[in-house]
């Protein structure tokens, strides 16, 4: 499937043109993510000529926003939803390396060329950009400038433990350091709950991991019957989060 940043849908022009107060209502300052992105450094009229330049886009269930090694024209902000993001390997396999949550933002790089391809785990709704206009106006702001910097210091972060994740940790280890990332990172959404939400694959889970489907899903199995999670649909619920944390601190 091509990539779909050509794929753009136009903001309401009607709303475009009821001047500032829809734009409030519906733009960027409604924004229910906002504060937890890059966009959390603008100021309101900031806010307002980001908005100008921003294209509403949306992606069914494994459709794809984008893909490894071609052009990117396009940078992302994701909304609703979850983006799986994964590298292909020159013999065909794919190495997951991540998935994104509303509030993250693909494209810090600013590549002439995506590095990972993405697409679509769930329903997803983002803002699009087009990468010289975002480009443009980083470079006027360098408030926004030092937020990029600090989501990418932080995505840095998050691979340095990826690694550590894949070549110290057992299996039960690694499974149960992504349920608690993932109970954290949609706590910091404002969805703080002993229930994680899992719309990827048990397959997704075990590319991240570095581990094969079967082992992901014994360890769940066990981490059930031992009283550590229940499984319920989409997710999990975290029983013995006191337990978790002692072993994902090991």
């Amino acid at each position: 499937m091509l990539p779909c940043s050509r794929r753009y849908e136009r903001v309401d022009c009607q709303q475009a043109a009821c001047g500032n107060d829809s734009r409030r209502d519906s733009g960027c300052l409604a924004c229910k993510v906002r504060l937890a992105s890059v966009c959390a450094s603008l100021s309101v009229e900031e806010l307002e000529e980001l908005d100008a330049l921003s294209h509403h886009t949306s992606f069914d269930a494994k459709e794809t926003v984008f893909v490894q090694d071609h052009p990117a024209h396009s940078v992302y902000n994701i909304i609703e939803g979850m983006v799986r993001l994964y590298k292909l390997l020159p013999d065909g396999r794919r190495q997951i390396i991540g998935f994104a949550l509303p509030g993250d933002f693909l494209g810090l790089a600013m590549r002439d060329a995506f590095g990972f391809s993405a697409d679509a785990v769930d329903s997803v709704s983002a803002c699009a950009f087009s990468r010289s206009a975002y480009a443009s106006l980083v470079n006027a702001k360098p408030h926004l400038l030092r937020r990029l910097h600090e989501f990418a210091t932080h995505e840095l972060t998050l691979a340095q433990e990826q690694m550590m994740l894949l070549g110290r940790r057992s299996a039960e280890e690694r499974v149960i350091c992504f349920l608690l990332t993932m109970r954290d990172r949609w706590a910091k959404l404002g969805k703080p709950s002993v229930t994680v939400p899992l719309p990827m694959s048990r397959q997704d889970i075990a590319d991240f991991l570095g581990l094969t489907i079967e082992t992901v899903s014994r360890t769940f199995t066990k981490l059930a019957k031992d009283k550590t999670i229940l499984i319920v649909p989409d997710g999990v619920r975290l029983l013995n989060t006191g337990h978790m944390e002692m072993v994902a601190a090991a």
